[in-house]
Protein backbone atom coordinates (compact mmCIF):
# COMPACT_ATOMS: atom_id res chain seq x y z
CA UNK A 1 0.00 0.00 0.00
CA UNK A 2 1.49 3.37 -1.02
CA UNK A 3 1.35 6.46 1.16
CA UNK A 4 1.57 9.92 -0.37
CA UNK A 5 2.94 12.79 1.65
CA UNK A 6 6.25 14.58 2.14
CA UNK A 7 7.87 11.17 2.51
CA UNK A 8 6.47 8.65 0.06
CA UNK A 9 6.28 5.21 1.64
CA UNK A 10 4.99 1.72 1.01
CA UNK A 11 3.54 -0.62 3.65
CA UNK A 12 3.71 -4.29 2.77
CA UNK A 13 3.67 -7.68 4.46
CA UNK A 14 7.22 -8.66 5.35
CA UNK A 15 8.68 -11.85 3.95
CA UNK A 16 11.40 -14.15 5.26
CA UNK A 17 14.04 -12.29 3.24
CA UNK A 18 13.08 -9.02 4.97
CA UNK A 19 14.40 -10.01 8.40
CA UNK A 20 17.59 -7.92 8.08
CA UNK A 21 15.56 -4.79 7.21
CA UNK A 22 13.14 -5.52 10.06
CA UNK A 23 16.01 -5.94 12.52
CA UNK A 24 17.65 -2.72 11.34
CA UNK A 25 14.54 -0.57 11.73
CA UNK A 26 13.56 -2.31 14.99
CA UNK A 27 16.95 -1.52 16.51
CA UNK A 28 16.90 2.07 15.22
CA UNK A 29 13.40 2.78 16.54
CA UNK A 30 14.18 1.12 19.87
CA UNK A 31 17.25 3.34 20.18
CA UNK A 32 15.12 6.42 19.42
CA UNK A 33 12.53 5.37 22.00
CA UNK A 34 14.85 4.38 24.85
CA UNK A 35 18.08 6.38 24.38
CA UNK A 36 18.79 8.20 27.60
CA UNK A 37 16.48 5.92 29.59
CA UNK A 38 18.43 2.66 29.45
CA UNK A 39 22.12 1.84 29.85
CA UNK A 40 23.83 1.07 26.54
CA UNK A 41 24.75 -2.51 27.54
CA UNK A 42 21.11 -3.22 28.44
CA UNK A 43 19.94 -1.66 25.18
CA UNK A 44 22.35 -3.78 23.13
CA UNK A 45 21.37 -6.96 24.98
CA UNK A 46 17.68 -6.22 24.49
CA UNK A 47 18.13 -5.58 20.78
CA UNK A 48 20.15 -8.77 20.37
CA UNK A 49 17.38 -10.76 22.06
CA UNK A 50 14.28 -9.01 20.70
CA UNK A 51 15.22 -7.05 17.57
CA UNK A 52 17.80 -9.22 15.84
CA UNK A 53 17.59 -11.03 12.52
CA UNK A 54 17.24 -14.29 14.45
CA UNK A 55 14.48 -12.89 16.68
CA UNK A 56 12.44 -11.89 13.63
CA UNK A 57 13.19 -15.18 11.90
CA UNK A 58 11.97 -17.08 14.99
CA UNK A 59 8.85 -14.93 15.43
CA UNK A 60 7.87 -15.42 11.79
CA UNK A 61 8.50 -19.18 12.04
CA UNK A 62 6.14 -19.23 15.05
CA UNK A 63 3.38 -17.55 13.04
CA UNK A 64 3.92 -13.85 13.77
CA UNK A 65 2.78 -11.51 11.03
CA UNK A 66 4.94 -8.53 10.19
CA UNK A 67 4.65 -5.46 8.00
CA UNK A 68 7.46 -3.33 6.73
CA UNK A 69 7.22 0.39 6.00
CA UNK A 70 9.69 1.34 3.28
CA UNK A 71 10.72 4.52 1.50
CA UNK A 72 9.14 4.28 -1.94
CA UNK A 73 12.20 5.44 -3.85
CA UNK A 74 15.00 3.63 -1.99
CA UNK A 75 13.37 0.75 -0.15
CA UNK A 76 14.96 1.95 3.11
CA UNK A 77 13.08 0.60 6.15
CA UNK A 78 11.17 3.33 7.97
CA UNK A 79 9.04 1.32 10.39
CA UNK A 80 7.33 -1.96 11.07
CA UNK A 81 4.54 -3.74 12.92
CA UNK A 82 4.58 -7.18 14.54
CA UNK A 83 1.37 -9.08 15.33
CA UNK A 84 1.60 -12.19 17.55
CA UNK A 85 -0.29 -14.47 19.88
CA UNK A 86 -0.84 -12.47 23.07
CA UNK A 87 1.80 -12.78 25.76
CA UNK A 88 0.32 -9.99 27.88
CA UNK A 89 -1.08 -10.72 31.36
CA UNK A 90 -4.62 -12.12 31.51
CA UNK A 91 -5.21 -12.80 27.82
CA UNK A 92 -8.72 -13.67 26.71
CA UNK A 93 -9.62 -16.20 24.06
CA UNK A 94 -9.83 -14.24 20.84
CA UNK A 95 -7.00 -11.82 21.74
CA UNK A 96 -4.14 -11.03 19.39
CA UNK A 97 -1.27 -8.79 20.39
CA UNK A 98 0.24 -5.91 18.50
CA UNK A 99 3.65 -6.71 19.93
CA UNK A 100 5.37 -3.79 18.25
CA UNK A 101 4.51 -0.88 16.00
CA UNK A 102 7.26 1.64 15.41
CA UNK A 103 8.19 4.33 12.92
CA UNK A 104 11.39 6.32 12.75
CA UNK A 105 10.87 9.72 14.37
CA UNK A 106 11.32 11.52 11.04
CA UNK A 107 8.28 9.62 9.69
CA UNK A 108 5.86 10.60 12.43
CA UNK A 109 3.08 13.09 11.81
CA UNK A 110 2.59 12.08 8.17
CA UNK A 111 -0.28 9.62 8.53
CA UNK A 112 1.91 6.52 8.23
CA UNK A 113 1.07 5.29 11.73
CA UNK A 114 -2.66 5.46 10.98
CA UNK A 115 -2.30 3.46 7.79
CA UNK A 116 0.03 0.94 9.43
CA UNK A 117 -2.39 0.43 12.32
CA UNK A 118 -5.35 0.12 9.93
CA UNK A 119 -3.39 -2.55 8.04
CA UNK A 120 -2.81 -4.50 11.25
CA UNK A 121 -6.45 -4.15 12.36
CA UNK A 122 -7.66 -5.46 8.99
CA UNK A 123 -5.31 -8.45 9.30
CA UNK A 124 -6.60 -9.18 12.82
CA UNK A 125 -10.27 -9.15 11.80
CA UNK A 126 -10.74 -12.82 12.72
CA UNK A 127 -9.94 -12.03 16.36
CA UNK A 128 -12.14 -10.40 18.98
CA UNK A 129 -9.66 -7.98 20.49
CA UNK A 130 -6.34 -6.35 19.59
CA UNK A 131 -4.17 -5.79 22.68
CA UNK A 132 -0.86 -4.03 23.22
CA UNK A 133 1.40 -2.63 25.89
CA UNK A 134 2.89 0.86 25.88
CA UNK A 135 4.82 2.96 28.34
CA UNK A 136 2.46 4.96 30.52
CA UNK A 137 4.71 8.02 30.13
CA UNK A 138 4.52 7.97 26.32
CA UNK A 139 1.84 10.63 25.90
CA UNK A 140 2.11 10.68 22.11
CA UNK A 141 1.54 6.92 21.79
CA UNK A 142 -1.29 6.95 24.31
CA UNK A 143 -3.05 9.77 22.46
CA UNK A 144 -2.64 7.89 19.16
CA UNK A 145 -4.04 4.66 20.61
CA UNK A 146 -6.98 6.40 22.30
CA UNK A 147 -7.82 8.21 19.05
CA UNK A 148 -7.68 4.79 17.33
CA UNK A 149 -10.24 3.27 19.72
CA UNK A 150 -8.02 1.59 22.31
CA UNK A 151 -8.91 1.64 26.01
CA UNK A 152 -6.66 1.00 29.01
CA UNK A 153 -7.47 -2.41 30.51
CA UNK A 154 -4.54 -3.04 32.83
CA UNK A 155 -0.85 -2.59 33.59
CA UNK A 156 2.40 -4.51 33.33
CA UNK A 157 6.09 -4.05 33.94
CA UNK A 158 8.36 -3.93 30.90
CA UNK A 159 11.99 -4.68 31.72
CA UNK A 160 14.97 -3.66 29.65
CA UNK A 161 18.10 -4.86 31.41
CA UNK A 162 18.11 -3.21 34.81
CA UNK A 163 15.34 -0.73 34.09
CA UNK A 164 11.69 -1.49 34.76
CA UNK A 165 9.07 0.58 32.96
CA UNK A 166 5.42 0.87 33.90
CA UNK A 167 3.23 0.10 30.92
CA UNK A 168 -0.45 0.31 30.27
CA UNK A 169 -2.14 -2.58 28.54
CA UNK A 170 -4.64 -1.34 25.98
CA UNK A 171 -7.30 -3.15 23.99
CA UNK A 172 -9.45 -2.42 20.96
CA UNK A 173 -12.52 -4.48 20.24
CA UNK A 174 -12.47 -6.02 16.77
CA UNK A 175 -15.97 -7.47 16.97
CA UNK A 176 -18.33 -6.21 14.31
CA UNK A 177 -21.33 -4.35 15.73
Amino acid sequence: MGIDGPLKAIIRPAQADDVAALALVAQATFLEAYAGLVQVADMIAHCEAQNSVQAFRSAMAEGARTWLVEAETTGAPLGFALLTKSALPDPRPGDIELKRIYLLDRCKGQGLANVLLETVVAAAADYQRLVLGTNRDNARALAFYRKSGFKIIGTRNFTVGHEVFDDYILAKSLEQS
